[in-house]
């Protein structure tokens, strides 16, 4: 499986109907798997919209959506599917509000035990991390490229990789076997704007993915 880049949204969007437009431009501008929308602490309407606004963007560029922490409010507002954290409830539980076809993805941190249990659970993808320091939010765990590789060697599911990652360091992590790599500031504060982000990471991504499969 090809590594592919999967964007979180900031925080917070002040504009969105900006946002949207900036949102076109950089999943126009390259390979992007899924958007995931991330607005922490925002109440069920600022949700609602995004996911309103933000969707269709999505859907017209074959680009999944999923919602961070809510599997009650994904389902209510059609989202493809949601990522939950240790402390979103548990995976049967979303499961069950999401139903079957929905994409499920948990964030298993540093903890290949973790991330078993949410494979054999029935998760779509377990996210590791954070690899590399990260100002979205606060971190505790800081595992080694090498828990990519040995889940890739033992494991089906797929893997996402978080946390601090750039254009630049972005090469290690899909060396070591991640499916996915997940991206908030290193698009949407990148220096020449969203769209070169997702170009330059797409490239970085395959310049290292022919890296590692040579002999």
């Amino acid at each position: 499986m090809t590594c592919r880049l999967y964007i979180i949204t900031p925080s917070a969007i002040p504009d969105l109907a900006a946002f949207g437009r900036d949102l076109a431009h950089a999943l126009d501008a390259g390979d992007v798997a899924a958007l995931q929308i991330r607005l922490k602490g925002a109440d069920e309407k600022t949700v609602a919209a995004a996911v309103d606004v933000l969707t269709p963007i999505c859907h017209a560029r074959d680009v999944a959506v999923i919602l961070n922490d809510r599997p009650d409010w994904a389902a209510r507002y059609g989202c493809d599917g949601v990522h939950i954290g240790a402390k979103d409830g548990a995976l049967k539980d979303a499961r069950a509000i999401m139903g079957p076809k929905a994409m499920i993805g948990v964030t298993c941190a540093d903890s290949r035990h973790r991330a078993m249990e949410a494979s054999e659970g029935g998760a779509d993808y377990v996210a590791f991390g954070a690899f590399y320091p990260t100002q979205t939010h606060a971190t505790q765990y800081r595992p080694d490229p090498e828990i990519l590789t040995v889940w890739q060697e033992t494991m089906q599911t797929p893997c996402v990789a978080i946390g601090g990652i750039k254009v630049d360091n972005c090469a290690a992590l899909v060396k070591a076997g991640a499916d996915f790599i997940a991206v908030v500031t290193g698009v949407w504060d990148y220096p020449a704007g969203p769209a070169a982000a997702v170009r330059d990471f797409n490239a970085a991504i395959a310049k290292a993915s022919q890296t590692a499969a040579l002999p």
